[in-house]
């Protein structure tokens, strides 16, 4: 009777915590308790068992994080530590498949979550995927920009030499630090085109920061 009496109550907690407006959870797989719908790592309350991850969970919220460009990489960190603290694989070793099953899972998520945000370029990407925008193609950005592009990948082309690659690193460093402050106040006024575009010039860079570091590994 008491047993009965506590799940009952339970249910009733579940259903108050359910965000307004979002689809409620699936009861706990292990015990049938309703549960409060969650972006992040949930806990049956009744018999502690791990919950599989939400089918599409907002990455903002589940790294504790406002929906802006704007983020505090600190804050990220130790929300980053935090959860994987609590769903790492090594502390369910003990316990049924299919918690381990879903710790594996979290863990997964919680390591892209932590990368999405901390990244300008993919942070950006995704605000525009939660506001519902397309990313622009690489091909929209304008002749002068793409004809610097051009002169830049011919000189990552030429033989190595350690003054051109650092040159080239300086400069990527500099463009990266002045598109993300130029997309931090393009989503700060709403302007999700300009945003849109600025990323796609972003990505450019960030081709050219990767085929940098590949020239630069030893051979």
């Amino acid at each position: 009777m008491r047993a009965a009496l506590r799940r009952s109550w339970l249910v009733r907690r579940a259903l108050r915590e359910a965000a307004p407006g979002r689809a409620p959870a699936p009861p706990c797989w292990s015990c049938g308790v309703a549960l409060p719908s969650s972006d992040g790592p949930c806990f049956c309350p009744a018999c502690q068992a791990l919950q599989p991850p939400a089918p599409r969970p907002d990455l903002f919220r589940l790294m504790d994080c406002d929906r802006s460009f704007r983020i505090d990489a600190e804050q990220l960190q130790r929300r980053f530590r935090s959860l994987q603290q609590a769903v790492h694989p090594d502390r369910f070793g003990q316990r049924p498949p299919k918690e381990q099953y879903y710790s594996e899972q979290h863990s997964s998520l919680i390591n892209k979550a932590y990368k999405t945000l901390l990244s300008p370029l993919s942070r950006g990407l995704y605000l525009l995927e939660l506001r519902g925008v397309e990313p622009a193609q690489e091909t929209d950005c304008d002749a002068t920009f793409l004809t610097e592009i051009m002169e830049i990948n011919e000189k990552l082309a030429e033989p190595k030499s350690e003054d051109v690659l650092e040159e080239i690193e300086t400069l990527i460093k500099v463009k990266q630090e002045e598109l993300t402050r130029e997309v931090t106040a393009a989503f700060e006024r709403d302007d999700l085109q300009e945003a849109k575009k600025l990323l796609a010039k972003m990505k450019y860079f960030a081709n050219l920061e990767d085929k940098l570091k590949a020239k630069k590994i030893p051979s």
